[in-house]
Protein backbone atom coordinates (compact mmCIF):
# COMPACT_ATOMS: atom_id res chain seq x y z
CA UNK A 1 0.00 0.00 0.00
CA UNK A 2 1.35 3.36 -0.84
CA UNK A 3 1.64 5.96 1.92
CA UNK A 4 0.04 9.32 1.88
CA UNK A 5 0.40 12.72 3.21
CA UNK A 6 -3.02 15.13 2.85
CA UNK A 7 -3.11 18.73 1.64
CA UNK A 8 -6.51 20.25 1.99
CA UNK A 9 -6.09 23.73 0.52
CA UNK A 10 -3.72 24.27 -2.96
CA UNK A 11 -1.88 27.47 -0.48
CA UNK A 12 -0.94 25.06 1.69
CA UNK A 13 2.76 24.61 2.42
CA UNK A 14 2.56 21.23 4.31
CA UNK A 15 0.65 18.06 4.25
CA UNK A 16 -0.30 15.84 6.72
CA UNK A 17 1.21 12.11 7.28
CA UNK A 18 -0.88 9.54 7.26
CA UNK A 19 1.74 6.68 8.16
CA UNK A 20 5.38 7.32 9.41
CA UNK A 21 7.44 8.39 6.58
CA UNK A 22 10.97 7.44 6.05
CA UNK A 23 13.48 9.30 4.26
CA UNK A 24 14.13 7.75 0.50
CA UNK A 25 10.19 7.10 0.26
CA UNK A 26 7.91 8.50 -2.21
CA UNK A 27 4.75 9.68 -0.42
CA UNK A 28 1.04 10.46 -2.84
CA UNK A 29 0.02 13.96 -1.72
CA UNK A 30 -3.57 13.21 -1.87
CA UNK A 31 -6.62 15.22 -1.51
CA UNK A 32 -6.35 18.84 -3.32
CA UNK A 33 -2.66 16.98 -4.18
CA UNK A 34 -4.73 14.84 -6.37
CA UNK A 35 -1.93 11.94 -5.66
CA UNK A 36 1.65 14.06 -6.40
CA UNK A 37 4.54 11.81 -5.62
CA UNK A 38 7.09 13.77 -3.42
CA UNK A 39 10.47 12.54 -2.01
CA UNK A 40 10.64 12.47 1.97
CA UNK A 41 13.95 13.62 3.42
CA UNK A 42 13.76 12.74 6.78
CA UNK A 43 11.58 10.27 9.14
CA UNK A 44 8.68 12.28 9.45
CA UNK A 45 5.91 10.89 12.36
CA UNK A 46 2.38 9.73 11.53
CA UNK A 47 0.41 13.39 11.63
CA UNK A 48 3.09 15.52 11.43
CA UNK A 49 3.54 17.61 8.71
CA UNK A 50 5.96 17.10 5.45
CA UNK A 51 6.59 20.56 3.54
CA UNK A 52 5.02 20.15 0.13
CA UNK A 53 7.29 23.02 -1.26
CA UNK A 54 11.00 24.92 0.21
CA UNK A 55 10.07 27.54 3.13
CA UNK A 56 11.95 30.36 3.29
CA UNK A 57 13.42 31.18 7.02
CA UNK A 58 10.57 33.68 8.93
CA UNK A 59 8.30 32.61 6.08
CA UNK A 60 4.68 31.83 7.25
CA UNK A 61 3.54 28.17 7.01
CA UNK A 62 -0.03 28.13 5.74
CA UNK A 63 -1.85 24.55 6.68
CA UNK A 64 -6.08 24.29 6.20
CA UNK A 65 -5.78 27.05 3.91
CA UNK A 66 -4.28 29.42 7.10
CA UNK A 67 -1.39 30.76 8.75
CA UNK A 68 -0.29 28.17 11.78
CA UNK A 69 3.31 29.56 12.17
CA UNK A 70 6.25 30.98 10.88
CA UNK A 71 9.67 29.19 9.74
CA UNK A 72 12.25 29.10 12.20
CA UNK A 73 14.85 28.65 9.85
CA UNK A 74 14.77 27.53 5.82
CA UNK A 75 13.06 24.00 5.28
CA UNK A 76 13.21 22.30 2.19
CA UNK A 77 10.30 20.23 0.35
CA UNK A 78 10.25 17.00 1.80
CA UNK A 79 11.17 17.62 5.52
CA UNK A 80 9.60 17.50 8.93
CA UNK A 81 7.69 20.86 9.46
CA UNK A 82 7.45 20.44 13.71
CA UNK A 83 9.07 22.78 16.86
CA UNK A 84 12.19 22.83 15.72
CA UNK A 85 11.66 24.64 12.83
CA UNK A 86 7.98 26.19 13.19
CA UNK A 87 7.33 28.66 15.74
CA UNK A 88 3.49 28.28 15.87
CA UNK A 89 0.94 30.78 15.71
CA UNK A 90 -2.64 29.30 16.49
CA UNK A 91 -4.40 27.97 19.63
CA UNK A 92 -1.64 28.12 22.06
CA UNK A 93 -0.74 31.36 24.38
CA UNK A 94 0.57 34.74 23.08
CA UNK A 95 3.15 36.28 25.52
CA UNK A 96 2.81 40.03 26.28
CA UNK A 97 6.00 40.87 24.86
CA UNK A 98 5.89 39.22 21.62
CA UNK A 99 9.74 40.50 20.79
CA UNK A 100 10.97 37.85 23.39
CA UNK A 101 9.12 34.63 21.87
CA UNK A 102 9.62 35.04 17.91
CA UNK A 103 6.97 37.79 17.09
CA UNK A 104 4.23 36.38 19.35
CA UNK A 105 4.15 32.94 17.81
CA UNK A 106 4.36 29.94 19.88
CA UNK A 107 5.86 26.53 18.79
CA UNK A 108 3.71 24.03 16.76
Amino acid sequence: MKKTAIQIKEIDHVATATAELLPSETVLVTGIGNGTPLQVEERIPRGHKIALRDIAANEQICKYGEVIGVALAAIKTGHWVHVHNCRGAKGRRFDANPNENGGGYDEV
